[in-house]
This record gives C-alpha cells, sequence and structure tokens, in this order.
C-alpha cells in the first residue's frame, strides 16, 4: 500500500502528493525516500518482476510537500523533460511568509549562487563564477497575523529558489530554518507547497492540470477559506 495520495496514473506517468519531511530523491540521511517508494508501488501493483523504471521530471526540497510528476518510461521522461526546458511544464506553490509584501504582485528577478558543500544557495552579483537568473512571479491572496499568504509561480526551476528570492525581499517563508529567522522548528514546518502543476501530456498532448492543498494545520489554518476558493493558480 503506498502511504501518499496518488493524484494521477496512466501507462506513461504518475502524479503524487510528496509529504513535507520526506526527500525526493535518496540523500545522505538514507531515510525513505519518494522516488523509491513510487517505485515500490509500482513493482507491487503490477506485479514486476525486475526492475522499475521511473523518470524524475522535477525536484522539491525536502521540506517542502505537494506535487511530484514521475515518468514511467523514458520517452515520457524525455518529453516532460522538453517541456521543463522550454517552459510549458508549469509549477504553482502557495505560501506563507513573514510580513505583508508590497507591492501586493511583482516579479522578482535576481541573480543566484549555490554553495555545493553546505547546501546553501544566496543572491550574488551577474559575474559570479557559477551564477544562475531566477525569475518568479508572486501575488498576494490574504493578510492576517503579520502573515501573507501567497501563490508563486516559478518561471525557473533553481534550488531553494521561492525560499532565497522571497528572503531576498525581507519576506522569508515561514518555519525556513535556512533563510529565514531562526525559531528552533522543524524543517517539516515550512509552509510552501507545491499545490499545482500544468503541462501536456507525453504522449497525447493533452493539457492537463493537477492540483494538492496543503495540510490545514498551522500555519496554513487561518488560511483554509482562501486556499479552497482559489481558482487556477496558473492562468
Amino acid at each position: 500500500m503506498f502511504p501518499f495520495p496518488v493524484l494521477y496514473e496512466d501507462n506513461h506517468l504518475i502524479v503524487v502528493e510528496k509529504p513535507c519531511g520526506v526527500p525526493t530523491q535518496a540523500d545522505r540521511s538514507g531515510d525513505d525516500d519518494l522516488l523509491t517508494l513510487v517505485k515500490g508501488y509500482l513493482k507491487e501493483k503490477y506485479h514486476k518482476p525486475g526492475a522499475v523504471y521511473l523518470g524524475l521530471v522535477h525536484r522539491l526540497d525536502r521540506p517542502v510537500g505537494g506535487i511530484v510528476v514521475f515518468a514511467r518510461t523514458s520517452k515520457a521522461a524525455s518529453r516532460l523533460s522538453e517541456q521543463v526546458r522550454n517552459g510549458r511544464f508549469r509549477k504553482g506553490y502557495l505560501a506563507v511568509v513573514h510580513g505583508v509584501p508590497y507591492p501586493s504582485q511583482a516579479t522578482l528577478d535576481h541573480w543566484l549562487s549555490k554553495d555545493h558543500e553546505r547546501n546553501l544557495v544566496s543572491v550574488c552579483f551577474p559575474d559570479t563564477p557559477g551564477a544562475k537568473r531566477a525569475f518568479l512571479r508572486y501575488r498576494t491572496i490574504k493578510t492576517a497575523s503579520d502573515r501573507s499568504l501567497l501563490v508563486v509561480e516559478l518561471l525557473t526551476g533553481r534550488s531553494h529558489q521561492i525560499r532565497v528570492q522571497m528572503a531576498a525581499i525581507a519576506h522569508p517563508v515561514l518555519g525556513d530554518e535556512r533563510y529565514g529567522p531562526k525559531s528552533g522548528a522543524s524543517f517539516s514546518a515550512l509552509a510552501l507547497h507545491a499545490a499545482e502543476v500544468v503541462c501536456e501530456h507525453p504522449v497525447s498532448g493533452a493539457p492537463l492540470r493537477f492540483r494538492s492543498f496543503p495540510p490545514s494545520t498551522a500555519p496554513w489554518r487561518i488560511f483554509d477559506h482562501e486556499m479552497k476558493s482559489l481558482g487556477p493558480l496558473i492562468s
């Protein structure tokens, strides 16, 4: 029995909901990872005697929950990866941030550099070796108790991008111990959720839209009504 919700499944792809705290793929912690768990689910469900192919199309940071799309064939993996590269694989997030962003909606443009040894990303100058340009678009949905619920669309796919860019404008994601204020909270408390993916089916070309909502727990609870009444996050 697979422990997490399966949002969509056919012969070419499988879409699942990753809880925060679970790594997308195996890491040094040795904890159960989503890629291995989904392979096990498919192997058991379809009684596959050998190794199960599963293509990792995109990733979520370990403390981020939400939608993850896997390819079940190499052809699907290649076509979905092409959509990622050309911007047709689009991702919308829900985030609760500290404070009230001004303006209430904007496009952020930063250059980012990653320290791979420390797994830390920082805003840098464009001429920094290895720097990559990062764009995202956010809009504020609701503010309460000096916290704001945002819809964020990633326009590029950089490591830790939303967390770093929101922190760079002084509105870090709530519960982000790495880029926000230190509170001693667990990594699983990060208020960032991959809530929508829009793409094309890798074989039929049909438009696909997947939705997921964060759990009705703190700090999301105070924004339950606004989240449940949202239309499409990505137009």
